[in-house]
């Protein structure tokens, strides 16, 4: 226990820095903190105006003609220089007349000295008489030999007199035995200043307004798949940011008064030049979207050599376009242990391409102890077709508990046709929370032609926002007939992005659309309904039959040219259907040759109907050989009714033919 602190152990203490770890060296900062004020200078009053040699020259003066305030005071200020020797023998004089502020410092410097019981001693003799340093002091001593009843005791003294770290000692002990009364004297240690109190405070406040679930800028890849396929895992690394719920049962007005005052006594504590705290309200602000000021406090706890800071502040700049700002402040974290910081460096590496960099700052996040390091690597090796290696990275992190590398692992073993060994990497990583995990668990299931499982793993995925899940949910309440459950989730679905969802949710309104009546001269024309939007939004995705029922739609409409640019879309990527339609449009506007070319293109693809065109567009033309080819592949088509008209017309031409 330290209680004694001036420029020379201030610079010691600089160099203790130094040779140590960042995150020890706060503790160090506040302990020295601490020493200044456990030495009790009350006997001191001077003016500014005077040096410290002339003050110690008039104090001496005055303690050799017996100045018991003198005394003191010189004492304390050799004690503060950490001239002990000096100190002693006038600290000694002041004690033995009786001034408890001796009392407390000659503690201090026996204590220095190496002997606490006799320091402890003074302290009691300075507590008993009123000093709440001694107190503070003496309260410290209790706790460090496990005597809490009378570190309570003493701590509380000091406390109550209004002696800030004797406040935070008592909330501390208090906190360490999950007492609620901790959160008293934090408070009242913060109001006076105490920065690391403030900083615990404001911790505890965010704590009770949220349940922190993802740190800032956690590096690891979300995994996602297309359709029903299993996912597949892509090289390099993603980033998030750190997000909370609610807690349970908390008002919600309640929850933000909370997190609004804990915000504050973060600023107060990084205005006092608190790192952490300047960090976290860095990550306060930034969640908020005021990325201007916590760019400042993070750039001010980084400066301070906050590696965690660093680390925001380079993903900060990353998203601001400055990557090579960002490389500058993550190699500086990760040079201080920051995994994450490591993590980002090699994703950055190995989106350039620098793929054994790359590895070599996953590696180090690995060392860091940050388990993205293995999983990322397992991306790296994927990435590459270096698979029986990417199995070895995901498993490690996987057995770490890192729920997105089960989920890759289990991937990889389902493509290897170990369904069997999937299943339980595929249940571990859902389990814990992986929305991936569980829609490939639906997958898995589905497969086997277990739909009710899959199901059950479908609605869980849906519910945690999963698109592709949620898609898979509205088809089964289709093919149950439950519409308003299909809408639901189709509408969530298409929300999502999924172009099928937008495709069937389209559907689903359509169906409900009255039949249109007659159309009549001079009508207005009517506004798209809520169904043609949600068709366009699928057709604009390049769903192909979205785009032909736009088309279809627009063409009711009267619109020929928007209708003309849909069949055209669908059909140029592959759709019969939008062919077929492409050509019966340009037909009726009196192109017959490319109408012919579309109807050949929707024929070969197997449409029926454009078949029976070119039979008839042949026998209009003469052509009765080339007819009855087509009226053959009509037949052969169908569907039923357009079958039947081939095969007269085909009997028809064969009797032209045969005439």
């Amino acid at each position: 226990m330290v209680f004694m602190g001036d420029r020379a152990t201030l610079l010691e203490t600089g160099r203790f820095v130094q040779r140590h770890a960042r995150n020890a060296a706060d503790e160090i900062i506040e302990a020295v903190g601490a020493v200044d004020a456990a030495v009790d200078t009350t006997a001191d009053a001077d003016t500014d105006a005077e040096t410290e040699t002339e003050t110690e020259a008039r104090h001496r003066r005055a303690a050799e003609h017996g100045d018991l305030a003198s005394m003191s005071a010189l004492g304390a200020l050799l004690l503060r220089r950490g001239d002990l020797d000096g100190a002693e023998p006038y600290l000694r004089g002041a004690t033995a007349e009786g001034d408890r502020a001796a009392a407390n410092n000659l503690g201090v410097l026996l204590h220095q000295r190496g002997y606490p019981d006799e320091a402890a001693g003074w302290w009691r003799v300075a507590a008993v008489a009123g000093s709440a340093p001694a107190a503070h002091a003496l309260g410290r001593h209790h706790r460090e030999r496990g005597d809490e009843p009378a570190a309570e005791y003493w701590l509380r003294q000091a406390a109550e007199q209004g002696h800030a770290l004797g406040a935070y000692a008592l909330a501390d002990l208090l906190e360490h035995r999950s007492d609620v009364g901790a959160e008293r004297w934090l408070r009242a240690a913060a109001e006076q200043g105490h920065r690391e109190a403030a900083y615990r405070l404001a911790l505890a406040l965010e704590r009770r307004a949220t349940e922190t679930t993802r740190g800032p800028h956690e590096t690891g890849t979300r995994l996602r798949g297309p359709g029903t396929r299993a996912v597949v895992p892509s090289g390099g690394a993603a980033t998030g940011t750190a997000t909370g719920t609610a807690v349970p049962g908390q008002p919600a007005g309640e929850r933000a008064g909370e997190a609004a005052e804990a915000e504050q006594w973060f600023r107060q504590a990084a205005a006092r030049g608190h790192r952490r705290a300047a960090f976290h309200l860095g990550a306060i602000l930034e969640h908020r979207g005021e990325l201007k000021e916590a760019g400042r406090w993070y750039l001010s706890s980084a400066k301070e050599g906050e590696a965690k800071a660093a680390c925001a502040l380079g993903f900060l700049l990353r998203d601001a376009g400055d990557e090579e700002s960002a490389a500058v402040w993550w190699l500086r974290a990760a040079q201080d242990g920051d995994g994450n910081a490591a993590n980002a460096l090699g994703a950055l590496h190995a989106a350039r391409g620098e793929q054994q960099t790359a590895e070599r700052w996953y590696r180090a996040a690995m060392d860091a102890g940050d388990v993205n390091g293995a999983y990322n690597l397992g991306l790296l090796c994927a990435a590459q077709d270096r698979i029986p290696q990417a199995e070895q990275w995901y498993r490690r992190a996987a057995y770490a508990g890192h729920r997105e590398a089960a989920n890759a692992l289990a991937v990889l073993l389902l493509q290897a046709g170990d369904a069997n060994g999937a299943e339980p990497w595929f249940s571990k990583a859902a389990e814990a929370g992986s929305v991936d995990a569980a829609f490939n668990l639906g997958i898995l299931h589905a497969g086997r032609d277990d739909d009710r499982t899959a199901l059950v793993w479908y609605e869980r995925a849906a519910a945690a926002g999963h698109t592709e899940a949620a898609l898979q949910v509205g088809i089964a309440a289709l093919r149950d007939g439950d519409e308003q459950t299909a809408e639901r989730h189709l509408r969530c679905a298409a929300g999502g992005g999924s172009a099928e969802a937008a495709f069937r949710l389209a559907s689903v309104l359509d169906a409900r659309r009255p039949e249109p009546g007659p159309a009549v001269l001079g009508a207005p024309r009517e506004e798209k309904s809520e169904c043609e939007e949600w068709y366009e939004r699928a057709a604009q995705q390049g769903h192909r039959r979205a785009q032909v029922r736009v088309g279809m739609l627009a063409a009711g409409r009267g619109d020929l040219a928007e209708a003309d640019r849909w069949y055209r879309e669908a059909a140029e990527a592959g759709s019969r259907n939008g062919a077929f339609n492409l050509g019966l449009l340009l037909a009726r506007e009196g192109s017959e040759r490319e109408a012919a070319l579309w109807w050949t293109r929707a024929a070969r693809a197997g449409h029926g109907r454009a078949a029976l065109r070119l039979a008839l567009l042949a026998a209009r033309r003469g052509e009765l050989t080339e007819g009855r080819h087509w009226c053959d592949r009509a037949v052969e088509l169908g569907p039923a009714e357009v079958a039947e008209r081939a095969a007269r017309l085909s009997e028809a031409l064969h009797q032209e033919l045969t005439a």
